[in-house]
């Protein structure tokens, strides 16, 4: 069982893992080990996340989600599968971490009347600056 939150664990044989082959350094052995992974994870079919964090997941996820609601993390940070299998992990939970916050809810405010006032006087004084820029008409004597 992996804990997310005190209310939350996720089953490890709900998450597969798959080792694929990596560019970036590993010296000689680049072409021959499967050190990078890739962890999917179904999240429409979680039975474990509750439906609002996982609308907020879906939305966090953007573009690591497919159409049929499976996350896909890809980590090839480090030379060890080991290592890269733990990233993916940690990197899943902290995703679901921040989709467990309930968002603060926006509360409607109304400028007060000395915030008005100020934001009158400056327009006023920034039109007065630009009335002055202007022209004089001459008078035709």
């Amino acid at each position: 069982m992996i804990h997310i939150t005190p209310t939350i664990k996720i089953d490890e044989s709900e998450i597969q893992l798959d080792f694929i082959r990596a560019s970036g350094p590993g010296g000689q052995k680049v072409n021959k080990v499967a050190t990078a992974v890739q962890l999917r994870f179904d999240v429409s079919n979680c039975p474990s996340l509750p439906d609002d964090v996982r609308d907020r997941l879906i939305h966090l996820a953007g573009r690591r989600i497919t159409e049929e609601g499976i996350l896909i993390i890809d980590a090839r940070r480090f030379r060890t599968q080991e290592r890269n299998r733990q990233d993916a992990i940690n990197r899943l939970v902290e995703l679901i971490r921040k989709a467990a916050e309930k968002p603060k809810l926006r509360r409607k405010t109304r400028p007060s009347l000395a915030s008005k006032k100020r934001r009158l006087e400056t327009k006023h004084r920034r039109s007065e600056i630009k009335r002055m820029r202007r022209l004089v008409p001459r008078s035709e004597d």
